[in-house]
C-alpha cells in the first residue's frame, strides 16, 4: 500500500498541473467496504483538492429537481479529485429494491444516464466506475460487526437491515444497472471485496493503471483480473456473488 499511495500521491500532482477532472464513482451492497476504499485512496491526498461526496436522503426540494440536479453540484472543477460513496446509481439499487422511486422513474433513468454521463466526457471529465462485490455471508458477517464495534456505529441505519432480506432483489437490479449502463465512454468494474486489504490493492492498482500522469511505475501496477474486472454479460453471469 505505502507504494501505491506514492502513486496516488503523482497522479494528484498531474490532475493539478494539467487541470483534470477525475471523478470516481464507488457503488455496492450494504457493508461491501465503500468506506475504507476511500479511506484508503484519499489517505496522503491533499484535502483541497480531493472530495467525498456521501449524499444523504433528498430533501423536499430536491425531490422537485431534475433527477440529476443535486449531484451535478458536487462534480470535480479543472485540478479536482472528487470521489462519490454511492451516486445518481442509487435509482437504479436502492431506490428500485425499496421502492423509493417509481417504475416511470426508474425507466428515465436507464434512458436519461448514458447521456449525461457521455455530457460530462465530452466536456473533459474523467469518470471511473467500481461497484463492490461481496458475498450474502459476509455482508452478514459485517452487518453483525457494525452493532457490536462501537466505532462503527455510525455506520448502522434503516436499509441495513433489509440488505440481506432483500438480497435477490439487489442481486437483480444489480445486474440489470450494470448491463445497461456499461458504458464505452464511462464503463463499469466489478471488484470482488470479500478480501478487505486486497480489494484495496487491487482497486486502487486498477484505477493508477487507467490513468496518465509522469512517472508512473508501471511494474507495480499489474492488474489483478481476479478480483477487478469488466462488467461483461459474461463475467456478471460467472463471476457475481
Amino acid at each position: 500500500m505505502d507504494e501505491l499511495y506514492i502513486e496516488l500521491v503523482k497522479l494528484q500532482k498531474e490532475i493539478i498541473s494539467s487541470n483534470l477532472k477525475l471523478l470516481v464513482i464507488l457503488e455496492g451492497r450494504d457493508a461491501a467496504g465503500k468506506d475504507g476504499t476511500i479511506k484508503r485512496i484519499i489517505k496522503h491526498l491533499s484535502p483541497r483538492e480531493t472530495r467525498v461526496v456521501a449524499l444523504g436522503k433528498p430533501s423536499d426540494l430536491q425531490q422537485r429537481e431534475w433527477y440529476y440536479q443535486r449531484y451535478t453540484a458536487h462534480i470535480p472543477v479543472s485540478g479536482e479529485f472528487v470521489l462519490f460513496n454511492r451516486s445518481w446509481y442509487n435509482r437504479a439499487g436502492v431506490e428500485k429494491v425499496m421502492g423509493f422511486c417509481s417504475e416511470k422513474e426508474y425507466k428515465i433513468f436507464f434512458n436519461e444516464v448514458g447521456l449525461f454521463e457521455k455530457m460530462l466526457v465530452d466536456a473533459g471529465f474523467i469518470i471511473k466506475k467500481y461497484y463492490l462485490d461481496i458475498s450474502k455471508a459476509e455482508q452478514g458477517r459485517r452487518l453483525k460487526d457494525r452493532e457490536k464495534d462501537p466505532l462503527k456505529q455510525w455506520k448502522i441505519s434503516p436499509i441495513d437491515k433489509e440488505a440481506q432480506k432483500h438480497w435477490k432483489a439487489y442481486s437483480e437490479a444489480r445486474n440489470e444497472m450494470l448491463l445497461k449502463t456499461n458504458f464505452k465512454h464511462s464503463p463499469w468494474f466489478v471488484v470482488n471485496a470479500d478480501n478487505k486489504k486486497a480489494a484495496h490493492i487491487a482497486l486502487i492498482a486498477h484505477l493508477l493503471k487507467q490513468i496518465k500522469y509522469k512517472n508512473k511505475d508501471e511494474k507495480l501496477l499489474s492488474p489483478n483480473l481476479e478480483l477487478v474486472y469488466p462488467a461483461t454479460p459474461q463475467n456478471i453471469k460467472e463471476k457475481l456473488f
